[in-house]
């Protein structure tokens, strides 16, 4: 983010705290918001569009992020450029039109059993870049971690003696994530054979590396799931969250305890896990109907 753009954010950051007495985390929760926002979109607040604030919700849309999740970043935008508006400088958007939302409140998507083994075996290891991408979607499966976790794992976070992963997720929280030993197989060949190609002298730590040796984007992630997707010949469109989705719900389908899926998930409340019991009674409806005699 420039210079400008932190000077405007610290000017934003004093105005909620002294004028409207907000608390500091939800101060905190603006910030990381709007920095994030800038980061995407790499340009003076001013010249920000409507058009290209439309686009940025579609982005995270793709990316899997939840509708609640969205709303909440449109609320901090709407605020921020209702303030730096007040403060007289001249800003290309029009408040008036600030792109509007639909809140979903259908059941997320997610992949049967049958569908994820199809896209799992499907995957290639012609190369080191079929490599990383099969140990990355693997490891989205595996572990149902989020793709901000998966893009911010390092090479220090997989321990194969404990056969967890260490995830920093949501408010920096740290979780240990079990990961099968399969997968773990796989991510030492990852390492051994695709990211020692990758990396240059400029690579940092990060477990999945681009083709230039640096950090892979979550807009990466989601595009090679999306050719693997379609190279399977599975017609549904799916994002990373997709697959944590799954993640879940085949936990719930198989007999796991909703609280043990809480924590493995890292959902502070039990409410954000109970969406998969829907799915869960979803799923033994469908097979009633398709199994037992009279359903029909």
């Amino acid at each position: 983010m420039n210079i400008h753009n932190q000077s405007l954010l610290n000017s934003f950051k004093a105005y909620l705290r002294v004028e409207k007495g907000l608390t500091d985390n939800t101060i905190e929760n603006y910030l990381s918001d709007l920095k994030f926002f800038f980061d995407e979109i790499d340009q003076n607040a001013e010249k920000v569009e409507n058009i290209e604030i439309v686009e940025y919700f579609s982005s995270l849309r793709k990316l899997g992020i939840s509708d609640s999740t969205i709303h909440r970043k449109r609320s901090s935008l709407k605020a921020f450029f209702g303030f730096i508006e007040e403060e007289d400088f001249q800003i290309s958007l029009s408040l008036n039109d600030f792109p509007d939302l639909r809140y979903s409140q259908k059941l997320p998507d997610f992949l049967t059993q049958s569908e994820t083994k199809k896209l799992l075996d499907s995957l290639e290891e012609t190369d080191e870049l079929t490599i990383r991408n099969k140990a990355i979607i693997e490891t989205l499966y595996a572990t149902g971690i989020r793709v901000s976790e998966l893009v911010n794992l390092t090479i220090h976070d997989v321990s194969e003696e404990e056969e967890i992963v260490r995830v920093f997720g949501k408010g920096r929280k740290q979780r240990a994530v079990p990961i099968s030993f399969p997968t773990i197989q796989l991510l030492n060949v990852y390492i051994s054979k695709s990211r020692s190609k990758l990396k240059n002298p400029d690579s940092d730590d990060s477990l999945f590396l681009n083709r230039r040796g640096g950090k892979l984007s979550r807009m990466s992630i989601w595009n090679i799931l999306r050719d693997a997707v379609i190279a399977a010949g599975i017609s549904k469109r799916i994002s990373p969250h997709t697959l944590r989705h799954s993640y879940a719900t085949h936990l719930i389908e198989n007999g796991a305890n909703l609280r043990i899926v809480q924590l493995l998930l890292g959902h502070v409340s039990i409410n954000s896990t109970q969406i998969y019991t829907n799915i869960d009674q979803r799923f033994i409806r469908e097979n009633y109907k398709k199994y037992h005699p009279r359903a029909n």
